[in-house]
């Protein structure tokens, strides 16, 4: 029923494109030597923040991962290795010691110490974006300049995971104090790239940190671009404005693979798409409501027409690559006649009218409409909305919604990232649980697979979750993606990293 639109007149669009980029900075990659020592790399949409402790969305992610370092990092293996902290141990249960790198250098010129870590966990605990990563964390003290100590509420297995986390990095004191409210705009890390600007909606520009601890950036410059079209960012590579671009979209994917200036890199995701239902609002109160709208949704069309086929039908609300994954889940078969059995019981045997959100996403917008028509099928009327971006997250974490499309990536590849900040009931809202589902026993089970130091403990907590999330439904379970990132062909050292966060002080530009 709906075809992705191509393109038309690519010539003009071209041209536009063309100048769009040109206006707003130099060719890098395209011919002659003015551009090596500069990476231009575009996304589809503006930091939220620059600040780790008040942002959890992916571009602001992507960006605050090349401007500061946590203690601990996960290499494109998802292996944990050490990054602040030179080295570590577990004390008992609940307690770790982590020795700190000396000599490492904030932007600003400051030695890092152990207050500074002090610092900034007392400032993400206060935090209603990331308080959650670090939820399980009881106290962090100083035991020496360049030691600290962690204690946990209860034993907490993934903690490494979540010390890796972007939102746990280390902040300098000194700056923040300085700079006030206007942090955001004055961020300093100890990364091998600083800031330099923030021209909102367009670019983030930042530049080599000379001073960095550990190898130093391969290039000068790293400029962040912001376009939202899949499309305009696939014609900036062919034009050689931009070198690498993020999330390929399925109708370019020919493109990139085509053109021999040009090479598509593919990887593993820890990310799944999913509708999210407000569940305080009537009618996705009633669980059988929620199950209609899974049983009526065809998600094989679409990712065949959104995704072009590039995609794996979601079973339930954690990737398959993430630890804790329940491979027994089937998840729901379309099945439109169900679903008008489910909505009868429920009391809306004559459907309902409702809305959908989605950002300016191009894929999330021809998602939704396709859901419109679906929908449509079985007597439910559904007005499309789009978002902007910034007021997109504030909005749904307000619960001002009645559905949405959103996507949330296990950055720590353990399912308790997955499954606690989205299900459980203390996380409602910015923390993740946008669609306000609440259930004691998976928040036991949740709990339960947090504390446990045994894995198959741990693996079966939260598979029964998973069963119960499954059955209740407050998410319309969608799709697993594959990463796609296009790159200049002289582009060298670029590496997927499965949390989307990919590293970039090793990439350069070659002849």
């Amino acid at each position: 029923m709906f075809k992705r639109r191509k393109y038309f007149v690519l010539l003009s669009i071209l041209l536009v494109v063309t100048v769009i980029l040109s206006a707003c900075g130099s060719k890098t990659t395209g011919g002659g030597d003015s551009g090596k020592d500069e990476l231009v790399v575009a996304q589809g949409a503006d930091p939220k923040s620059l600040d780790p402790h008040g942002s959890n969305d992916q571009p602001s992610s992507r960006i605050n991962k090349q401007i500061y370092n946590t203690l601990v990092e996960a290499n494109e293996e998802m292996e944990i290795g050490a990054a602040l902290a030179e080295s570590w141990k577990q004390v008992d249960d609940k307690t770790w010691e982590f020795k700190l790198r000396q000599g490492v250098k904030f932007h600003n010129g400051e030695e890092m110490k152990a207050s500074d870590v002090v610092f900034s966990f007392d400032r993400m605990a206060n935090s209603p974006d990331v308080a959650h990563i670090i939820g399980a964390v009881e106290s962090v003290e100083e035991k020496d300049e360049y030691t600290i100590i962690i204690k946990t509420k209860e034993p907490f297995a993934p903690l490494l995971g979540h010390l890796a986390h972007t939102a746990s990095s280390i902040l300098s004191e000194k700056a923040v104090k300085d700079a006030g409210d206007d942090y955001h705009s004055k961020p300093v890390g100890t990364g091998p790239f600083k800031f330099v600007s923030h021209e909102s909606g367009d670019r983030v520009t930042l530049e080599r940190f000379d001073d960095y601890y550990g190898d130093r950036a391969k290039v000068q410059k790293l400029i962040f671009r912001n376009i939202p079209e899949g499309t305009n960012r696939t014609i900036g590579l062919q034009t050689g404005e931009i070198d690498i671009a993020y999330d390929i979209e399925p109708i370019d994917v020919k493109t990139v693979k085509g053109d021999k200036k040009l090479s598509l890199v593919e990887g593993p995701s820890l990310s799944t798409a999913y509708i999210g239902f407000n569940t305080k609002k009537a009618p996705f109160d009633n669980v059988k409501v929620r199950q209609a709208l899974n049983y009526a949704i065809n998600v094989e069309e679409i990712i065949e027409v959104a995704l072009e086929g590039g995609g794996t039908k979601a079973t339930g609300p954690i990737n398959d690559e993430v630890f804790g994954y329940n491979k027994s889940l089937t998840g729901y078969e379309y099945n439109p006649e169900k679903a008008k059995e489910l909505l009868k019981e429920a009391g809306f045997e004559n459907g309902f009218k409702t809305t959908i959100w989605t950002n300016d996403n191009p894929v999330r917008v021809t998602i939704a409409e396709i859901v419109q028509g679906q929908l449509k099928e079985i007597g439910i009327q559904v007005t499309v909305e789009q978002v902007e971006w910034g007021a997109y997250l504030e909005r749904t974490a307000k619960g001002e919604h009645d559905m949405f499309i959103l996507g949330w990536v296990t950055v720590t590849g353990d399912a308790d990232y997955g499954l606690y900040a989205l299900f459980h009931s203390t996380q409602h809202g910015e923390a993740g649980n946008r669609t306000f589902y609440t259930n004691n026993e998976v928040d036991k089970l949740l709990e339960k697979g947090r504390v446990s130091t045994d894995d198959s403990e741990r693996i079966n907590a939260y598979h029964k979750a998973q069963d119960m999330i499954v059955e209740e439904a407050p998410q319309l379970f969608l799709y697993f993606d594959t990463q796609k990132v296009g790159t200049q062909k002289n582009v060298e050292g670029f590496k997927i990293h499965p949390a989307g966060h990919h590293r970039l002080g090793n990439v350069g530009i070659g002849k």
